[in-house]
């Protein structure tokens, strides 16, 4: 545990990690827990599970407001089996986390860092959508794979991600899509592993720490043209994504 000006500096800056990440989620439609546990495994300045659990608030209260700021939705009805999916790979993902954090937790880390740069490289390649939307079983798998990642980490980003903007959808459709699907799978995760006790407070105080300036960035951002285009964004998140990553790994 930290004490006195260095706590308060972790504090201030797992405040400002939570800043750039709920702006890459808001632009790109994922991101949020990747870039956020990517930087706090990177930096350490506070303890990896917690900040998982902390991830897990921001994301429900961040889709919930930027799903409201973006009424009506465009969310594509095939995105519903990786939904539902999900949430069976969800529970699966957690059982892991629990056994990872208490008896490897250089593992853990380890397969943080390579979710974080695998998510780079898959969102990197999806350049080219097909001409034709993937079907139900492919969607399924998807959604699977990624509730096991999501259980983990409280980022199923990187299956899901990679199968999302290789659809013929627009951007809008995209992020919200996405923010749907990982909204979704938040709440079940906080449910579960609020009910087993595995949500301390230190986790709670995080959380309550990052939800102001979450909503705040959100609500700038959710109806708001970047600065730059929207692919050159997704192109400097993949770079973030990738020194992050390297750097757990290093």
């Amino acid at each position: 545990m930290l004490s006195g000006d260095t706590e308060a500096r972790a504090h201030l800056l797992f405040v400002l990690f939570v800043a750039i990440s709920v702006y890459a989620s808001n632009v790109t439609g994922f991101a949020l827990a990747l870039v956020l546990l990517g930087l706090v495994a990177l930096t350490d300045i506070v303890p990896l599970p917690d900040a998982v659990n902390a991830v897990t608030v921001i994301i429900v209260l961040n889709a919930a407001l930027f799903l409201y700021k973006r009424r009506p939705l465009r969310i594509q009805p095939e995105i519903k089996p990786a939904v539902v999916c999900s949430l069976g790979g969800s529970l699966v993902g957690m059982a892991l986390l629990t056994f990872l954090a208490t008896h490897a937790f250089q593992t853990l880390r380890a397969l943080l860092g390579i979710c974080v740069v695998g998510c780079a490289m898959l969102l990197w390649k999806a350049a080219r959508p097909y001409a034709v939307a993937s079907g139900p079983r492919t969607f399924a798998f998807v959604g699977a794979l990624s509730g096991v990642l999501g259980g983990m980490f409280a980022t199923a980003s990187p299956p899901l991600v990679y199968a999302v903007y290789r659809q013929p959808w627009s951007v809008e459709v995209i992020q919200e899509s996405l923010i749907f699907s990982f909204g979704v799978g938040a709440v079940l995760r906080l449910s579960v592993m609020g009910l087993s006790g595995q949500v301390n407070l230190f986790a709670l105080q995080l959380a309550a720490e990052a939800l102001p300036v979450a909503m705040l960035v959100t609500i700038l951002a959710a109806n708001r043209q970047p600065p730059v285009s929207k692919e050159r964004l997704r192109q400097i998140v993949c770079i973030l994504l990738v020194c992050v990553g390297i750097g757990i790994l290093l």
